[in-house]
């Protein structure tokens, strides 16, 4: 039985952080995106994370998507040890403040240590800037998020619609 190479990994700092990004995993299964997805600790398991950073891209990985709440180094660490883009996902995690610490941790990178930053627990954007970067080169990952944003304008357009509708036949013109 053959498998499918991962080409985006997904991290997190925690396995508390699955519930968020689980949304990561679901929209690249969407788009039809083979990734790995594992716990990866900055702080617990420091020499883990240098040996998934070192080895993605010789792995086959082309994007790494990585979550963490707190502190949040896990990204900007993996950024720094990486040439792969990187996109944080700021996690509001029950030793957070907020969520802001992990969205200034991620955000704040140093000159020179890019990290694309997400929305406080924005993961599935996390998953769709990873397909959209995969799609800069694979037509055929592109043409599905043309076809995936087509479907979100589709979504307004009847919104607006059902809305015109509504509007129009509750008042005597």
């Amino acid at each position: 039985m053959s498998t499918v190479q991962p080409i985006v990994g997904i991290i997190m700092g925690s396995d508390s952080d699955l519930t968020i990004m689980q949304d990561a995993a679901s929209i690249l299964k969407q788009f039809n995106i083979p990734f790995e997805l594992t716990v990866v600790s900055a702080h617990r398991t420091p020499i883990r994370m240098v040996e998934y950073a070192t080895t993605a891209k010789s792995r086959g990985l082309q994007v790494i998507i990585a979550g963490a709440g707190g502190a949040a180094h896990l990204p900007g660490m993996v950024a720094a040890i990486t040439t792969l883009p990187v996109i944080g996902v700021p996690i509001k995690s029950s030793n957070s403040i907020d969520g802001w610490d992990s969205v200034l941790s991620i955000l704040q990178m140093p000159s020179g240590v890019p990290v694309a930053t997400v929305a406080l627990n924005g993961a599935k954007n996390a998953g769709i800037l990873a397909a959209q970067i995969v799609g800069a080169t694979n037509d055929t990952v592109s043409a599905t998020i043309a076809s995936y944003k087509e479907g979100l304008q589709n979504e307004v357009s009847e919104k607006v619609n059902k809305l015109k509708g509504d509007w129009n036949n509750s008042f005597d013109i």
